[in-house]
């Protein structure tokens, strides 16, 4: 899929398809046509719009953790012992590749890297922590939170209208 280097402009009908399909992106572009005043056929030419110029970055299923077995919602603080920028990289995709790590951000302020982290059980923890930062030379410390409830767990994005 190539995605462009600049944002498309959205207008009304890309912002109001966009909020239906991040509810649920199965509703027939029938239906969301329907919504939004638009023929089916037009909402099909610009949500494939949207994902080939990578408004939509993905179509997936959001699977609730507990149910694969996954009862750890683990929040980690990673500070870096050198921000040289070919070691930040390698922890970056260290993190990446990592299939416990659900969410990674480079960030500012005290720490490096912010991470969700989701596992079975405490000894899978411990056994992440020590392939990911007790072997790792650059990594100073870490921080862990684990999480006692998931009081609101979204990956949507707020949509306003068009200025």
């Amino acid at each position: 899929m190539a995605v462009s280097k600049t944002p498309p402009q959205l207008d009304q009908f890309d912002l109001a398809i966009l909020a239906i399909l991040q509810k649920d992106n199965t509703t027939p572009q029938r239906q969301i046509g329907e919504a939004v005043n638009l023929s089916a056929p037009a909402v099909q030419r610009r949500i494939k719009r949207m994902e080939e110029t990578g408004v939509i970055r993905a179509n997936v299923a959001v699977v609730d953790p507990p149910s694969v077995n996954q009862t750890l919602t683990i929040l980690v603080e990673v500070e870096v012992e050198s921000e040289q920028i070919a070691l930040l990289d390698a922890a970056k995709a260290a993190f990446t590749a990592a299939p416990e790590v659900q969410q990674c951000y480079y960030v500012t302020g005290d720490v490096d890297f912010m991470l969700v982290v989701i596992v079975p059980s405490m000894a899978d923890y411990e056994a992440f922590t020590r392939r990911m930062f007790f072997g790792n030379p650059n990594i100073k410390r870490f921080r862990t939170f684990v999480t006692m409830d998931p009081v609101k767990v979204s990956l949507s994005v707020p949509i306003e209208k068009p200025r």
